[in-house]
């Protein structure tokens, strides 16, 4: 289908970007990559009047790796997430997650800010977010705050964004060292969601499991990040029955719905079974 009529707009810089957006209040939208917001043009279930380009900011560009956190501007692709031996190196788990993300053509082009921002559970980004802790930047006509990724999600597609804020920005801590780090996805075919995807990070000393961080993806209107499950790791040995506890608490807490992925029972299941792949693969990881 075609999209129907709209002006478009490419502002050089974020005062020019919010002046539309504040001009044109709910009839105005950004876009950075488009994967999520043209097809949903395209398809009349969003009608935008007026359409804000972020392509030609220059500040929402970059990755920048410091001594303890990692800093990443909002129309940064996947693919240079993936291109990044810096990055890489300090958060292995998002070379890892961009790698499972649609497909070369789309990680080109699609953005990380693009695809945390929209409230879309069935993106990979957002749960892997709360899962490393990150917070977003967001910039609007009141000035600058930050908002945790474990905060930012409210329902399918609502935000903690204002109407009139742009996120600008990605803060990921880096993970200590030797911090075991594993992004699991299952799909139906190359380029889909996840029927069932999970992101853990799990630290150890002595063989006893000291920090542990658990998020699930397209398995309620929100990423899930879970706390219990986390709790369940902490202070085990990382055993059968401990990563048994986890795999459960995680269980309960997800919401999954039927759809074409299959019934919510079938959910449940692939979630257990990605859910331990990514425990053991962080647990084989982690370092002391």
């Amino acid at each position: 289908m075609i999209p129907s009529g709209f002006e478009y707009h490419r502002p050089a810089d974020i005062a020019a970007a919010l002046s539309i957006l504040q001009e044109h209040g709910d009839d105005a939208r950004v876009i950075a990559g488009g994967h999520s917001l043209i097809p949903m043009m395209k398809l009349r279930m969003a009608d935008i009047e007026h359409l804000v380009d972020l392509q030609a900011i220059d500040s929402l560009r970059g990755i920048s790796v410091g001594a303890t956190e990692v800093s990443i501007g909002a129309m940064v692709t996947q693919h240079e997430l993936i291109e990044d031996d810096a990055l890489a190196q300090a958060v292995p788990i998002l070379r890892e997650a961009a790698l499972v993300i649609a497909d070369p053509q789309v990680r080109y082009v699609g953005t990380i800010g693009g695809n945390v921002a929209n409230g879309d559970p069935g993106n990979d980004m957002p749960g892997l977010m709360q899962c490393l802790d990150a917070r977003f930047e967001l910039v609007g006509p009141d000035g600058t705050r930050e908002v945790p990724a474990r905060d930012f999600y409210e329902a399918a597609y609502f935000t903690a964004r204002e109407d009139e804020e742009i996120l600008t920005k990605v803060i990921i801590p880096i993970p200590a060292a030797g911090t075991g780090q594993a992004y699991e996805k299952q799909k139906r075919k190359i380029g889909d969601y996840a029927t069932a995807a999970s992101g853990v990070m799990i630290q150890t000393e002595g063989g006893v499991c000291t920090a542990a961080s658990i998020a699930m993806t397209n398995l309620a209107d929100t990423p899930i990040w879970c706390e219990a499950a986390s709790e369940a790791l902490i202070g085990s040995d990382l055993g059968d029955a401990a990563c048994k506890a986890a795999v459960a608490a995680a269980i309960d807490a997800i919401e999954p719905v039927a759809d074409n992925r299959g019934p919510v029972e079938f959910k449940k299941h692939v979630a257990g079974v990605i859910l331990r792949r990514a425990i053991d693969r962080a647990i084989a990881r982690a370092s002391n």
